[in-house]
């Protein structure tokens, strides 16, 4: 290896206010020439082997012996040391408060970190940005309108877990190293959303007071998983069930490409929040209350943000293929809200959440016209 050299190394340390004193095993070391060695005789389980399969070394595939048991309750050291590492004496706590494995955990999760990682793609790259092609204005305008909508609210989904990530014990780092390419997802989504509003001829539409409350309850969720019922259950799931039918939305083969690789991301998230959340619910069956609560809020909102102009016409206009076509859009929008409906409730089922006898959501969009006023958020 060549040497270094380095600029002014003569001043370097003229000025330190800290004075180190020399360590004897460097003194012993350097003396003797002999290395100490006590570390090899110190290790957690050895002889493992793991053997990657067919998709390569996966985290499935080194969680053997020792290393593959997930404690109930995590490490009381509370500190990053790698679950199955030789634990010393003194290491300094990061005051973890997450350290009970329902509280995070979800069997999905090693999984779902491995597809999210061989599934990353690039807004810049992998969309066909050039086979963009003027749309009529009110197509255009209404797309752009839906982009301003999910610009908004996409991030969140990566803002409000990764607030719980510094507080989750290390030794659940499969879910924390899920949580940390959902933000990754996010990101993406935010930024695919932005350029595609300002791609075409458009730009910015309305932001919303409406989706900044519901943002804001996401936030301020007194739980993870409270939290977790809230964002996956009802509202990327809601996200999810619009990517999954953007063939009807969509106003171009673009968009319909943007979707479909949202829908792929949006998916892994929803699957680990419901997974997450059944695991939690069985150990703790007295969480559904706080999840019930979280819900009923939630739900309200939806309510009212789909009774402004805002929400509700650009989509109808992109169902029917422009404002000609308001009504049958509007029907199509029906459509697409029983089916939102449904999958929400399957997902609370799946979760082990009996929703329904809670849920004011209607199964038949025109019956929101009848909501009564009391049902909604002030």
């Amino acid at each position: 290896m060549g040497s270094v050299h380095i600029k002014d190394e003569a001043r370097i340390g003229s000025e330190a206010t800290v004075k180190l004193q020399p360590s004897v095993y460097l003194q012993k070391l350097y003396q003797t020439g002999t290395p100490d060695l006590g570390w090899m005789d110190n290790m957690g389980e050895w002889g493992v082997r793991a053997k990657p399969g067919n998709l390569g070394l996966r985290l499935r595939d080194i969680q053997i012996g020792t290393y593959g048991q997930i404690p109930d309750h995590g490490g009381d050291h509370l500190s990053m040391a790698p679950r199955g590492a030789v634990i010393p004496e003194g290491l300094p706590s990061l005051g973890f408060t997450l350290n009970e494995k329902a509280e995070v955990w979800a069997d999905n999760a090693a999984e779902l970190y491995e597809e999210a990682v061989a599934r990353q793609w690039s807004s810049a790259r992998d969309i066909p940005w050039s086979e963009l092609k003027p749309l009529p204005d009110d197509l255009e305008r209404a797309m752009c309108q839906l982009c301003t909508f999910l610009t908004e609210v996409e991030f969140i989904a990566a803002d409000a877990p990764t607030r719980w990530m510094s507080q989750m014990n290390q030794d659940f780092f499969e879910v924390k190293m899920f949580l940390a390419t959902q933000a990754m997802d996010e990101a993406r989504h935010m930024d695919v959303f932005r350029k595609r509003a300002l791609a075409n001829g458009g730009g910015l539409g309305t932001a919303s007071v409406l989706s900044e409350l519901s943002l804001k309850r996401i936030f301020d969720a007194p739980s993870f998983s409270a939290q977790t019922g809230r964002l996956h259950l009802l509202g990327e799931g809601f996200v999810l069930t619009m990517f999954r039918q953007g063939e009807f939305i969509a106003p171009s083969r673009v968009d319909q490409e943007i979707f479909r690789r949202c829908m792929q991301d949006e998916s892994r998230h929803v699957g680990y929040g419901t997974m997450h959340l059944r695991a939690q619910l069985k150990a703790n069956p007295e969480v559904a209350d706080q999840i019930h609560e979280q819900l009923d809020d939630a739900e309200r909102i939806l309510l009212e943000t789909f009774s402004i102009p805002e929400s509700v016409e650009p989509m109808a206009i992109l169902m029917g293929g422009g404002v000609k076509n308001f009504d049958k859009g509007m029907e199509l929008q029906g459509q697409l809200w029983r089916r939102i409906v449904h999958e929400y409730l399957q997902r609370c089922d799946s979760a082990g959440l009996d929703r329904r006898p809670r849920c004011i959501l209607p199964t038949d969009f025109s019956k929101l016209v009848d909501a009564p006023q009391d049902a909604l958020v002030s």
